[in-house]
């Protein structure tokens, strides 16, 4: 049976399995504490009856961003409410490959956006890599659509070009008229993103 409890300080030399997914954005330790002393009850991992950690996540809302990372989900809410920007953000989300195709990512998500209404969030956003075509229908799935194209959002190595980003959304309840998803006609570079 899958474990759902807080993430711990200890968990940060546990989770190897979950981030060494190439598609899987990581961090610095001192990243991943700054969201466990701000926002702790947006940080939880999933732990397998063995004891291995099969994903985290943390998100938080405040007004902009939630984060994800698949058994491990990491977040935040951010934006202004009188622009109706007021969303979660999924920063990052990210299952242990041997843990995967269990519905896991979609729990996580369907947990960040009952945060995010609860938030009185608009919508719920993602930024995921526009290779990601198994990520990118996984979302479509779920409900997001492409809103716009970031480019050059990832920063790549080895010398290869940077690679753009899709910024996915999913309107919550209180877009009632579905603003916060009708798709920007073209593409927009990481220092226009509020």
């Amino acid at each position: 049976m899958t474990t759902l409890r807080a993430f711990t300080c200890d968990d940060l030399f546990r989770f190897n399995n979950i981030n060494l997914d190439p598609l899987t954005e990581t961090y610095g330790i001192p990243f991943y504490l700054q969201y466990l002393a701000h926002w702790p009850e947006y940080f939880i991992v999933a732990e397998a009856p063995g004891g291995e950690l099969m994903g985290y996540s943390e998100w938080c809302v405040i007004p902009k961003v939630l984060m994800l990372f698949m058994f491990t989900v990491m977040g935040k809410a951010e934006g202004s409410v009188a622009r109706e920007e007021w969303h979660g953000h999924v920063t990052a989300l990210s299952v242990a490959p041997e843990f995967r195709r269990l519905g896991l990512a979609a729990k996580l998500m369907e947990l960040l956006e009952e945060i995010s209404e609860k938030k009185g969030g608009f919508f719920v956003d993602l930024f995921v890599r526009v290779s990601n075509q198994v990520a990118v229908n996984m979302y479509k799935q779920l409900g997001y659509s492409v809103y716009r194209t970031v480019l050059e959002y990832y920063s790549a190595s080895s010398g290869e070009p940077d690679e753009d980003a899709y910024d996915m959304r999913k309107a919550l309840s209180r877009d009632t008229e579905k603003k916060s998803v009708i798709p920007l006609p073209h593409p927009v570079r990481p220092e226009d993103i509020e």
